[in-house]
């Protein structure tokens, strides 16, 4: 058995994990304007027209229920006071309903700003790529036809599980990029509900979970500084022993960095909430 083969795959694997993590790193300082040639929110941006009628229609519908929920009878109509209020209401959540798309983009700056200057703080992901070390090359080429069976079956597993991890972090960053252009399509038909004095809270939580998902992105960014520090430090898993056990025990300690700093990722929108209470 050829123990280059080996080493290749290795090499292949690192190099897949080190092209998704740039990938990944560039794309969360993409806005959704830019986001593949700006061809996909030229569409959402379509879409959220179609959606304004629907959320000017709406706009009635939450107003009349504001106005029922909160009147005690129709003396209430005789009230200036009264009327103004829900008038007011009528009129912002008008101006939601038309601007909405572009109240969207500006929450998502504000949070990519937040994006950026926790990235611009390390330069760069370059200290988290992966290279193969010497020792564990040496190691490799030194092993006989017997003792490089096992070790074959332990890279192809590990180089399995690796390309496995690289494609879950890097799809949770393209799902993020879909939430997104989810929210800002129906954005007339949530913001229409801050019409009604009583329906607003249906507005609130879509506009609280709308930053969540902005800020996911931040989470991110700090999730792959702290790997980045843990794949520049160094690897313990280096030392005495066969080859076997020198692969086994680096593969599991730089596994274990990838699962931490995946599962970071996967649960972002889970640690925003908790972070922030939304």
């Amino acid at each position: 058995m050829d123990n280059n083969w080996i080493i290749d795959n290795l090499n292949y694997a690192f190099a897949l994990w080190n092209d998704k993590l740039t990938e990944m790193w560039s794309l969360l300082t993409q806005s959704p304007q830019s986001f593949k040639g700006g061809t996909i929110w030229q569409t959402i941006q379509t879409v959220n027209g179609a959606m304004q009628g629907v959320g000017y229609g709406l706009l009635v519908l939450f107003l009349a229920i504001g106005i029922f929920r909160s009147g005690v009878g129709f003396r209430d109509f005789r009230r200036p006071e009264y009327v103004l209020r829900h008038f007011l209401y009528f009129v912002m959540a008008k101006l939601a309903v038309t601007y909405g798309i572009d109240l969207m983009m500006d929450i998502f700056a504000v949070c990519a700003g937040i994006i950026s200057a926790a990235a611009g703080s390390v330069g760069g992901i370059e200290g988290a790529a992966l290279a193969l070390p010497g020792e564990i090359v040496t190691a490799i080429e030194g092993v006989g036809f017997l003792a490089s069976i096992p070790l074959w079956l332990v890279t192809l597993l590990g180089c399995l599980l690796i390309t496995v991890l690289a494609f879950l972090m890097i799809l949770t960053v393209y799902a993020r990029f879909f939430k997104l252009y989810l929210y800002a399509a129906l954005s007339p038909v949530a913001l229409a509900s801050f019409a009604g004095e009583g329906t607003s809270q249906m507005g609130r939580a879509f506009l609280k979970s709308y930053v969540g998902v902005c800020l996911e992105g931040a989470v991110i960014v700090l999730a792959c500084i702290v790997y980045s520090a843990f794949a520049s430090s160094g690897t313990t898993a280096l030392g005495g022993g066969s080859a076997v056990t020198q692969v086994w025990s680096y593969l599991g300690e730089v596994i274990f960095n990838m699962l931490v700093l995946v599962g970071l990722v996967k649960g972002a929108d889970r640690v925003v909430r908790e972070m922030f209470g939304m």
